[in-house]
């Protein structure tokens, strides 16, 4: 037999048979590709618009939240202002260069100025009962210092002990005082000094009660400084919930009346609320941060006084140390006298009230 050889015509039949054959399977697999493809990213998309939808609505809900929290956050804010603005200031306002300043003024007679320490108002003399036992006898005048009680603190001045004392100064001369006796607590001891130094009014004299009076370290002025940096000191404190600042002042006031406990009087009538406001804060770090500038510029002036001034201090004083800076101020001053109150701490108008009240009368006997 001869071997099969196709002719040219049945070959080129076969080869467009094959061509035929070749495109429809292509064609068949590309349209099910097409189609599978389709499918898929439908159900792709589905899915990413499921995913998409989901997002949204979370997204939705956390806004929610967000804004419901941050309602509940501003309602607060203005409930503390409005419990703030409700308060009734217990005094009446003097007004020294568009500064409304408070003072509790009472009684009749010969000037008392009392002037409070750093972290409290002219209100913790009234608590004590020293402005009500004073003005049985006196004219009792408490000032509540710049950014403390119900005086404002405006930035566009520098507070320090000095201008302090002039704002003091302004004060009196509104309320027509003559040669008052200045009670300086703490602080207070400072701006008393400063008005002193200053000479601009007579004074009977100065009672000078657990001052700090020379430049040194004190633990707690150093690490409340850094909130007295401008703009800094803003944001740290607003950094500190409400809650938390009245909780770390009441702390801070059971440090200053140790060894004694804080008398329940002061816990019942001080106005905590006041004393942890942002302004108040601001006020305290400020006076913490300039109170050894302050006293380096007075101490040189110390030895010139030739006023009236008694010196009280308690000896376990956890806040100064009374022989580092009351009996050292006792040596510098010419004619100052000293009485250390045994067992006593910081708040000895509180420990000590008719010991001060006898300090305060011996002097206005003098002259």
């Amino acid at each position: 037999m001869f071997p099969f050889d196709p002719s040219r015509q049945s070959r080129r039949r076969v080869s467009r048979s094959l061509t035929r054959a070749t495109r429809q399977m292509t064609g068949q697999l590309t349209r099910s590709l097409e189609s599978a493809a389709k499918s898929v990213t439908k159900a792709v998309t589905r899915s990413t618009e499921q995913a998409i939808r989901e997002t949204r609505k979370a997204t939705v809900r956390s806004v929610k939240r967000t804004v419901r929290d941050t309602e509940k956050a501003v309602a607060a804010a203005f409930s503390a202002q409005e419990t703030e603005v409700v308060r009734k200031p217990p005094g009446q306002f003097v007004t020294v260069d568009g500064l409304p300043v408070h003072v509790i003024v009472r009684g009749r007679g010969r000037p008392v100025v009392l002037v409070h320490g750093n972290g409290t108002m002219a209100e913790d003399f009234a608590i004590c009962g020293l402005i009500d036992r004073l003005a049985a006898r006196y004219r009792v005048i408490a000032i509540d210092r710049p950014g403390f009680g119900y005086t404002g603190r405006p930035r566009h001045r520098i507070w320090t002990a000095q201008a302090q004392a002039v704002l003091l100064h302004r004060v009196l001369e509104q309320l027509g005082v003559e040669r008052p006796l200045i009670v300086g607590h703490s602080w207070g001891t400072i701006v008393a000094l400063a008005l002193a130094a200053d000479g601009r009014r007579p004074l009977r004299g100065l009672v000078l009660l657990s001052g700090s009076y020379f430049p040194g370290h004190r633990t707690d002025a150093a690490l409340i400084a850094p909130l007295a940096v401008p703009g800094l000191g803003d944001a740290m404190r607003a950094m500190v919930p409400a809650k938390v600042s009245a909780s770390l002042t009441g702390q801070s006031f059971r440090q200053v009346f140790w060894p004694q406990p804080v008398p329940a009087r002061f816990t019942a009538r001080f106005p905590i609320e006041i004393a942890a406001a942002a302004t108040q804060l601001r006020a305290v770090s400020e006076d913490a941060a300039s109170m050894n500038a302050a006293v380096t510029g007075l101490q040189r002036r110390y030895a010139g006084l030739t006023l009236l001034v008694s010196i009280l201090a308690g000896d376990a004083d956890a806040i100064v140390k009374a022989s580092e800076h009351s009996v050292r101020l006792h040596t510098t001053i010419p004619g100052s006298t000293l009485r250390l109150l045994p067992g006593l701490g910081h708040m000895i108008h509180y420990g000590a009230r008719l010991k001060v009240e006898r300090a305060i009368d011996d002097l206005m006997k003098l002259r």
